[in-house]
């Protein structure tokens, strides 16, 4: 098949990987827009669900993935100078490597990566047997089919700014800190050696209250960085990735009705996106990407990988795009939650995405006590290793433990 990729993320590379690794008879183009090693954000996370699959699909580009990855342990809640916990653990990788790693796994596969090569209008492809529209949540190319595809957009409320910062957290951290123009918070957690990635969240009445609206790239890092003093230790927060400051933006949730068109197929955040609340829009870029390549070696007809890829995706993305609905809600009135003590405030987060049984509670006061907290990492340590080892990983990778 002639395929041509539009869009170097995680979605649009890691097909590329995945159908050559299938069928290296394949002819398949990647196109970028950007120039190389222009990307935003620093770190994303992942869970085991995702290595597991990686290492089943390819598992040259699933050592190196994990090689890169930092691994972090229990999500701490800093609420009126308290802290709550939560157990378990999780992976992250600074964007910039993962991408880097892709691109370099996909060229050496054999796949046609261009950079600064802008797509203006589908059509240019008319000779290729399939078009897969990668190119993110803003998708250009979705944009001018709008119609075809049915596409939905909503804008959420809270302005959010992705940031990073010198400061090593060891632990997943929601920082909480209420001024006299109201609350605003962070997400923070290790994602390369010496960084964490911080994202700062507020309501959009904060952020006017704060003056954001008003102010440049410089002064709002310095704001930011007396408001979470405590939280960063002195260390500063950094605003430009690869030389591009951040920006507030306003999460925008994708809906399309089908993500089929003529030659043209949606996948990763072009076709759905997921609040970053919930952590998992890589994972289903990159998941995307499998399923796609397998549909279209399981079919000899293109329309009807397509189909099927379409409509299980649909199926399968309707109860993740709920739970991101609802934790995106829940973060846009925190304020109703914010009257309680750190323990409870941690329970209604940690909640926020579905009903709990009643001895789910009692279990989150327990997990507090010291001694619970220290059985738990090591129980979750073990898990760690031996879901490690199943999967086959070097010896080395599985004895790493939470050291950015």
């Amino acid at each position: 098949m002639k395929i041509v990729c539009i869009g170097a993320g995680p979605a649009g590379l890691y097909f590329a990987i995945s159908a050559k690794l299938r069928d290296a008879g394949h002819e398949i183009s990647v196109l970028e827009r950007d120039p190389p090693g222009a990307t935003y954000g620093w770190g994303v996370v992942y869970w085991d669900d995702l290595l597991d699959a990686l290492y089943v699909n390819d598992r040259e580009s699933a050592q190196r993935i994990r090689a890169a990855s930092t691994v972090w342990q229990d999500q701490v809640v800093a609420i009126h100078g308290q802290r709550a916990y939560l157990s378990g653990y999780g992976y992250s990788v600074n964007r910039s490597t993962l991408l880097d790693l892709l691109a370099e796994r996909a060229t050496d596969l054999g796949v046609d990566v261009r950079y600064e090569r802008a797509v203006d209008d589908l059509d240019e492809f008319a000779d290729a047997d399939l078009v897969v529209v990668a190119d993110g949540a803003n998708s250009r190319t979705r944009q001018r089919c709008a119609e075809q595809f049915g596409t939905e957009l909503e804008r959420g409320r809270n302005p959010y700014l992705w940031l990073g910062t010198s400061r090593v957290f060891e632990h997943f951290t929601f920082g909480f800190e209420h001024t006299p123009q109201g609350w605003i918070w962070f997400h923070a957690y290790p994602s390369a050696a010496g960084v964490s990635t911080f994202i700062v969240e507020c309501q959009e009445r904060t952020w006017q209250a704060l003056g954001f609206d008003e102010l440049d790239d410089a002064a709002t890092t310095r704001l930011l960085e007396e408001v979470f003093d405590e939280h960063l230790a002195g260390h500063p927060l950094i605003s430009a990735a690869r030389g591009k400051p951040a920006s507030w933006q306003r999460f925008t949730q994708v809906h399309n009705q089908t993500w089929r068109h003529a030659n043209a197929v949606l996948i990763g955040d072009a076709a759905h996106t997921t609040h970053f609340t919930i952590g998992s829009g890589t994972r289903l870029a990159m998941i995307d990407a499998v399923v796609l390549a397998e549909k279209l070696q399981d079919n000899e007809q293109t329309s009807h990988a397509l189909k099927e890829f379409d409509g299980e995706g649909h199926a399968a993305m309707r109860v993740v795009q709920a739970a991101a609905r609802t934790s995106m809600a829940w973060f846009e009135h925190l304020d109703r939650y914010t009257d309680r003590d750190a323990v409870d405030f941690c329970f209604a987060m940690s909640s926020r995405s579905g009903l709990q049984p009643p001895w789910r509670y009692q279990a989150h006061r327990l997990t507090q006590n010291p001694l619970v907290r220290k059985v738990l990492r090591v129980f979750n340590t073990a898990t760690r290793w031996v879901l490690a080892r199943r999967r086959g990983e070097s010896r080395q990778l599985r004895g790493a433990v939470s050291r950015p």
